[in-house]
């Protein structure tokens, strides 16, 4: 079995709650690590956290609600953290959502909306934790980003282009931190089962297909060449990987999870 080597370290997970984010969280946990995680909803956060403290008796285990789109806020959980378990060596900047829209249906106001939450919800929680990271023994920062950041979709306009926005900072951000120690990494996630997958099935159409059934439609219209969704737990590996001294050489990258959907050679 491989050493993650988290033991006795701290890890920070934004949009913790659901999905990517608390399957992140789980798995760091289960790797020794103490993870902080935030969201918006406090009632969602108290939730998650109530599962992991089941899960994992014991742990130490930080939550606070959070808004990563107030920089006073994100400060605020970053002290709480600090205090709490010690200073971060891990940052999963995991929080944002998609956007349906074409380029004749998006105005001025949601790409305004669009391209802020993409990039402030990594810029906020890096800035208020990077001096945290600089003193840590193997500091890593991932961001969780979309296949659209590559292979964009006409209506997913102003998400796809603030998505590849998002790579491109992954870039920079590895390049100006190397000097100081700090891996900048991504993962570009495909289709994924989530909330917004599940609320989906419920109003299909053809009740009498189940998840399992409804799915693999979706991934053959949608052409997956693995013929599924991924889960959560398969991203939350691969930002973990990347979180880890596993990947000590690799900064400047993305992994893709996407069952084969990305048409990039």
């Amino acid at each position: 079995m491989f050493d993650f080597h988290l033991k006795g370290t701290t890890a920070v997970v934004t949009g913790g709650s659901s999905g990517i984010g608390l399957a992140t969280a789980e798995l760091l946990l289960s790797q020794g690590a103490r993870v902080a995680l935030c969201g918006r909803s406090a009632e969602r956060l108290q939730q998650a956290e109530q599962q992991l403290r089941d899960r994992h008796p014991g742990a130490r285990l930080f939550a606070q609600a959070c808004d990563v789109l107030d920089a006073a806020q994100v400060q605020q959980f970053a002290q709480g953290c600090e205090a709490a378990l010690g200073p971060a060596s891990i940052l999963v900047n995991n929080a944002g959502q998609g956007r349906v829209s074409t380029f004749a249906s998006t105005d001025d106001v949601a790409w305004t909306e669009e391209l802020h939450l993409k990039f402030f919800s990594v810029l906020h929680p890096t800035r208020a934790f990077l001096p945290q990271l600089e003193s840590a023994a193997h500091p890593a920062i991932v961001c969780v980003n979309s296949l659209l950041a590559s292979q964009p979709e006409p209506h997913m306009v102003a998400t796809s282009a603030a998505r590849a926005g998002l790579k491109n900072l992954v870039r920079s951000m590895a390049t100006e931190f190397a000097p100081r120690g700090v891996r900048v990494n991504g993962i570009l996630v495909g289709l994924i089962d989530s909330g917004q997958w599940r609320r989906r099935f419920e109003a299909r159409e053809d009740k009498s297909q189940d998840w399992a059934a409804w799915s693999a439609d979706l991934a053959r219209r949608k052409s997956i060449p693995l013929g599924r969704l991924g889960s959560p737990d398969e991203a939350a590996r691969a930002i973990v990987y990347l979180a880890t001294p596993l990947s000590s050489y690799t900064t400047g990258s993305h992994i893709d999870v996407s069952g084969g959907l990305s048409r990039q050679a």
